[in-house]
């Protein structure tokens, strides 16, 4: 078991030569939001934004661009007509593994719904994708009901639940899961090698081939809906940057804590929102280019 450190992130964290451009910086693809669910797009595509991607392509349902568009100016938006209820759909499928294919990396999940239709593009993406695919939110309760999808993927896949997402993904009870932790994800990441799990709770967990990392940084003030879709897009971002899954998940969830910690030291822990880690992201990455050079 390792213990997760600034060090290690400043070990680990893609460079930026002086004469890097938005090309040579990493390209995502976000398949992330719905009808009602347009924050979890915006909180995603913010964070990633922040950690330093070159390019970030939005695949975005049609009734919800005109809140994304207005909330995220960054990014490339690849507006799709998606269905009824305002998600991505199968229809949809050309156009998102259109983008796919220019990715480096790609985030799935995050506010997408959990229906028949995501279920599908999900199974899609991760049968097409030959970049690593970071799966959250609504995309692990689609993987509780189609399981077969993880035997099914070309690339690596870099799996993002909580303790209840992977209750259901697991089989497991929440008690088991919370009792067992670390021998929990150290056994699924056997069960399924060269797939990174990060379950997460106030003490985060990262495995991989029963590899495990640990995270004590973070504060109860994180504890508010939007945050995990904050980590997601953190994670996705440096792994569109080159890092290895692990490194892309180990680090992610250190530096989405360290952000978590300055936001309570501004704002407190009651005050604080998943927006303010945003803010605060960069107060990290003072710290670790400060490491680097």
């Amino acid at each position: 078991m390792t213990e997760l450190t600034l060090q290690y992130v400043a070990e680990h964290f893609p460079r930026r030569p002086d004469n890097a451009h938005k090309g040579s910086m990493g390209t995502l693809c976000s398949i992330t939001g719905s009808y009602g669910f347009s924050g979890a797009a915006v909180l995603s595509a913010k964070a990633a934004l922040r950690t330093g991607v070159g390019l970030l392509y939005q695949i975005i349902p049609e009734k919800v661009y005109p809140v994304f568009a207005s909330s995220v100016y960054e990014s490339v938006c690849v507006p799709v007509r998606g269905n009824t209820l305002g998600t991505v759909a199968p229809n949809d499928t050309d156009a998102i593994l259109n983008t796919v294919g220019r990715a480096s990396a790609v985030l799935i999940g995050c506010g997408t719904g959990n229906t028949p239709a995501t279920a599908e593009v999900l199974r899609s993406v991760v049968r097409s994708s030959k970049v690593p695919v970071v799966i959250d939110a609504d995309g692990i309760n689609a993987l509780a009901l189609h399981k077969d999808i993880l035997n099914e993927r070309r690339s690596p896949l870099i799996l993002t639940p909580h303790i209840k997402e992977f209750s259901r993904l697991s089989g497991l009870s929440v008690g088991e899961i919370i009792k067992r932790q670390e021998e929990v994800a150290e056994r699924f990441s056997t069960e399924f090698p060269d797939l990174v799990l990060v379950l997460k709770s106030h003490r985060t967990v990262i495995a991989e081939n029963g590899v495990l990392y640990r995270n004590s940084a973070g504060n109860s003030g994180m504890a508010k809906g939007g945050s995990g879709d904050v980590l997601a897009g953190v994670i996705a971002s440096l792994a569109a940057q080159g890092a290895s899954p692990l490194d892309a998940a180990a680090m992610g969830v250190h530096i989405h804590a360290l952000a978590g910690d300055a936001a309570a030291e501004r704002l407190g822990k009651t005050a604080m929102l998943p927006s303010d880690i945003i803010d605060c992201l960069s107060d990290v990455y003072r710290r670790i280019e400060a490491q680097i050079n």
